[in-house]
């Protein structure tokens, strides 16, 4: 479920982002705190093995090892903030990218509503049988790309179930033989049913009927750049590049970034601290990175922040079927507003909005 935090920093304040760092559902400590765990363990071992079992000669060449390893973690021999950078901003235009691209039927359905006249029966099925294939086109589509929906919908019978298609609906998809996904039938279907309406004459003109398609089109598109997102992933070798970066950039630290004994005049090493704060935080903010970027590169999930898919398609088929059927010729009477005498008038304020003001 998307984790939405906008109303608490409405306003600019001082320590606005502040009360966010102590949010658990949604976080970056929820997403990384297993891999810390086993960062502290492995990094603890490491340290307990260095102190108390190694005999003083292979302490010597334990101290040899950790500080070849330092001068690669202290450089920028692994540029982390490149390649991770650039992988987060690929990801999260991509994620951008996948939200602007969800099917939305408002303009579809205002058309649908303005354009398919009739007020008896075969009029009120025109019109929810339109907004109902295009409803199921992306139930189709989301249910091939989204666990959520593949969860609610297993089968197709589901969706049968669940009305947004019949079972001769189900029969004509299944009978078409076709390797790829069918989310298109229902909008051919819809072409098909619109171009009908027009030569019954519930689709009054051709100018109604182009304006219909466009629209249809438009839905279509959007159909069709989710299905192009879930076939074509960011380059699996950039996603392993990043990944082995990261991970050997840490294994390093756990050798490399060991506090060795003050005694010995190592340079850097005068303080014996124990606990490798830095470096810890240092690992919370690159593997955190990481962690966001794995996140956001498939919304389609059921994580925290995911999209919540099934909602989107519950409030689709209801605002749809209400905008055509209990909507349609439905208007409340035309009536002088209150200003209609007036030429010149203001809206009034609350008492709150003036002193803000």
């Amino acid at each position: 479920m998307t984790v939405s935090y906008s109303l608490e920093v409405a306003n600019a304040r001082f320590g606005g982002f502040s009360k966010l760092l102590f949010r658990w559902k949604g976080s970056i400590y929820r997403l990384l705190y297993k891999e810390m765990l086993v960062f502290c363990g492995l990094y603890t071992f490491f340290s307990v093995f260095y102190r108390c079992t190694l005999t003083s000669r292979q302490q010597a060449l334990f101290e040899r090892i950790a500080l070849y390893c330092d001068q690669f973690t202290n450089t920028n021999f692994i540029p982390m903030s490149f390649v991770l950078g650039f992988y987060v901003t690929l990801a999260f235009n991509r994620w951008w990218g996948q939200y602007t691209s969800f099917p939305l039927p408002d303009n579809l359905m205002m058309v649908v509503s303005g354009s398919v006249h009739g007020g008896d029966e075969r009029g009120r099925l025109l019109r929810r049988t339109l907004m109902r294939y295009a409803n199921l086109s992306s139930v189709l589509i989301l249910r091939s790309i989204s666990t959520r929906v593949r969860r609610r919908f297993p089968s197709l019978q589901h969706v049968v179930d669940a009305g947004f298609m019949t079972p001769k609906d189900l029969e004509m998809l299944e009978s078409l033989n076709s390797d790829f996904n069918k989310y298109w039938m229902p909008l051919a279907w819809f072409s098909n049913l619109a171009a009908e309406a027009r030569q019954e004459g519930r689709v009054r003109n051709d100018v109604a009927l182009k304006l219909l398609m466009e629209e249809l089109n438009k839905y279509r598109g959007k159909c069709s750049l989710l299905f192009h997102y879930d076939w074509i992933s960011i380059p699996l070798v950039y996603t392993q590049v990043v990944t082995v970066a990261v991970y050997s950039f840490f294994a390093f630290c756990l050798i490399g970034r060991q506090f060795l004994n003050p005694e010995k005049g190592y340079k850097d090493h005068k303080l014996d601290m124990y606990v490798p704060v830095f470096t810890l935080l240092q690992f919370f903010f690159y593997a955190g990175w990481l962690k966001v970027a794995e996140l956001i590169i498939n919304p389609f999930g059921e994580d925290d922040d995911d999209f919540e898919t099934n909602q989107l398609i519950d409030r689709n088929i209801q605002v749809s079927m209400l905008a055509v059927d209990d909507m349609y010729q439905n208007l409340p009477p035309m009536e002088e507003d209150k200003h209609w005498t007036q030429t010149g008038f203001s809206v009034p304020y609350t008492q709150s909005t003036v002193a803000q003001a």
